[in-house]
């Protein structure tokens, strides 16, 4: 997926009341977990994968976190919560 970016019918943001970010639409509101929270702020229409790989690398001290980044894109897009072009 190359140039990942939030569906622009949802708008994701930071809840202080709830402490976590969450994705709105008309209908209700998705209450994401850390990790998803983390992969969707970097969703912003500049990264891939692997970009938001390094950075997420690089900001929690880890190696490779390919596959667990690829599994969450994979199910965002079935959920139509990101697009890529």
């Amino acid at each position: 997926m190359k140039n990942i970016k939030l569906n622009p019918n949802f708008q994701f943001q930071w809840e202080e009341k709830q402490n976590c970010y969450v994705l709105l639409y008309p209908e209700g509101m998705v209450q994401l977990n850390q990790s998803a929270g983390e992969i969707l702020n970097l969703c912003d229409g500049s990264n891939d994968i692997q970009g938001i790989n390094k950075i997420l690398c690089e900001k929690f001290e880890l190696q490779d976190l390919t596959q667990d980044i690829t599994a969450f894109l994979e199910e965002a897009k079935n959920r139509n919560w990101i697009s890529h072009e």
